[in-house]
């Protein structure tokens, strides 16, 4: 039995006695839903003196619509440009909102396929976001590791993977993540410094150690995403050993805005799940400006091949990963052909 170490639990009222406790406690560590942090703790991956508790903490909870100035408005105002979504509000909240699923419906379809019921029930949507990178040589436990000589990312210092010592390779496996980077979201992150606000595509970083710009002392307090506008369709799609439950293999998710003739005005393609951070397809506005989806689908899935080179981090093999990228990238743009417009 993998047991957890010593620690102790607190549990404050506020945003910012939580950034305070963290700011004094550099040994300390936030948890909301703890799905991902309690069994990388019993791995002996993290064993952090104090865990802060998040999920009591009013500020972070809440889904619903503000103004581009970030005010709360009701649904159905003609001042909504945004959806904003606490860091506590739960995976099963995301994919279950009739707001997000209206207004977000690739989002909403992303968070319903987090692992299994009982984990979404549990795990938040900041958690999802700051998920920690997995490796087939660090998800171990501590003994198996040991017994392995341990990697770079933690307690060694050398890439099992890449067989040098220079970066980590682990692999992103969030969700939500490639999603919210195709449609433009914004996170907030506060610390006891204040606030600032980055895009989620700028969040992460391609070092599989930590993949974030988030600090220790840093908290995500909440993602907002822009209303899409009329002509806007997106979808997700996700390959897993078992549908009912394991991190991606592979994840890809697609926004595309059409005109009023159904020709791409802008597309965006994020592929996830192969590297340290989620990668943005390049290229897009050259190949599909103008053109319908279904003409462009099976050039966007080869740049999609061409720019996506996965590594030997998780169990399946590299090269099956990246034969997969075209055909999940073509079966993503075609299926957004039978899918209605959002509404204005």
């Amino acid at each position: 039995m993998l047991r957890l170490h010593e620690y102790t639990y607190h549990r404050p009222s506020t945003l910012a006695e939580a950034a305070a406790f963290l700011r004094e406690h550099p040994d300390a560590m936030p948890i909301a839903g703890g799905t991902d942090l309690m069994p990388n703790m019993k791995h002996r991956l993290f064993t952090p003196r104090h865990l802060v508790a998040l999920k009591g903490i009013g500020e972070l909870h809440g889904i619903g619509l503000a103004d581009a100035e970030g005010r709360a408005v009701e649904a159905g105002s003609a001042g909504a440009a945004q959806v904003v979504m606490g860091a506590a509000a739960t995976l099963t909240e995301v994919s279950r909102h009739p707001l997000v699923r209206e207004a977000l419906p690739a989002l909403a379809e992303a968070a319903g396929k987090v692992a299994g019921p009982q984990i979404r029930n549990q795990g938040t949507l900041g958690g999802n976001l700051c998920l920690d990178t997995r490796c087939t040589y660090y998800n171990q436990s501590f003994f198996w590791r040991n017994a392995l000589g341990f990697c770079l990312k933690k307690d060694g210092d050398v890439c099992h993977v890449t067989r040098t010592g220079k970066k980590c390779v682990a692999a992103h496996s969030s969700d939500t993540a490639p999603v919210l980077i195709a449609l433009g979201a914004v996170v907030d992150l506060v610390s006891a410094d204040g606030e600032r606000t980055l895009p989620v595509d700028a969040f992460f970083i391609a070092d599989g150690k930590w993949n974030t710009v988030r600090r220790p002392d840093e908290l995500v307090a909440r993602v907002r995403v822009p209303l899409p506008g009329p002509g806007v369709r997106m979808g997700y799609q996700k390959v897993r050993q078992r549908n009912s439950i394991d991190f991606p293999l592979l994840s890809i998710a697609t926004v595309a805005d059409l005109d009023a003739d159904d020709r791409v005005r802008t597309l965006a393609v994020v592929v996830s799940a192969l590297g340290s951070r989620p990668r943005v397809v390049s290229g897009l506005d050259k190949l599909a400006a103008g053109q319908r989806l279904g003409d462009v689908a099976e050039a966007v899935a080869q740049q999609a091949f061409k720019q996506c080179h996965p590594l030997e981090n998780i169990i399946v093999d590299p090269d099956w990963r990246r034969a997969m990228v075209p055909v999940y990238v073509r079966r993503a743009l075609l299926g957004m052909t039978s899918i209605p417009a959002l509404a204005a």
